[in-house]
């Protein structure tokens, strides 16, 4: 496929909600952020960040837009959590889109799946592949970072987890393709609970 082609419109792939930790071999552990889960689409110098629900916030946050309209790949789609960090580095969803704490970052763009890029769609390809150009696509890049992975252990990720604050954790099946929709391939546990009003727009990830 040219990557002067229109991009794919993706439906997010959407973790179940697990109750419980749990560790299950070969799979890996990524934290999960208390922020705006979002779609990044580039190509060439216009691009589109657009929620889970298909939201457009590109106007909203015109900071993470520049940043990713500077990024190499003419092409490219990611997937990630648009968050703000206190000083421990865990991330504040109450700090998203109004006025934050001096001690706050920037607003950053947090990737954990690269969806095309190269000109290839890369959905069908094994999640382990995808981190390799997701790695490669945000390496050295500003406001844009790969997702952090925790223990390759579930239950020492959970301890990393509890240790830290974390909201929780996303497992994941390295060998999984990116399939729309709710996945079993991806399993969420989640630690902190929030009052539905406290949490806005995208209350129910």
């Amino acid at each position: 496929m040219s990557s002067r082609r229109a991009l794919p419109r993706v439906t997010p792939m959407e973790p179940a909600l697990v109750s419980h930790p749990f560790h299950r071999a070969g799979w890996v552990y990524e934290e999960k952020y208390d922020g705006w889960r979002m779609l990044a689409y580039k190509q060439g110098r216009r691009v589109r960040l657009v929620s889970r629900l298909g939201r457009d916030y590109t106007g909203r946050l015109p900071e993470l837009a520049a940043a990713i309209v500077a990024m190499r790949p003419f092409a490219l789609i990611l997937d990630g959590e648009v968050a703000r960090f206190d000083e421990t580095l865990v991330s504040r969803f109450e700090w998203l889109g109004r006025r934050a704490p001096d001690a706050a970052t920037p607003t950053l763009y947090m990737a954990f799946d690269c969806l095309f890029a190269a000109g290839r769609d890369l959905r069908r390809v094994a999640l382990r592949a995808r981190r390799g150009w997701l790695e490669e696509v945000v390496y050295g890049e500003h406001l844009v970072f790969p997702a952090r992975r925790l223990a390759p252990n579930g239950l020492e990720a959970w301890a990393e987890v509890l240790a830290r604050g974390y909201e929780g954790l996303v497992a994941k099946d390295p060998a999984s393709p990116y399939v729309g929709g709710r996945a079993v391939k991806w399993l969420k546990v989640k630690q902190r609970r929030y009052r539905e009003g406290e949490r806005g727009w995208e209350a129910k990830k």
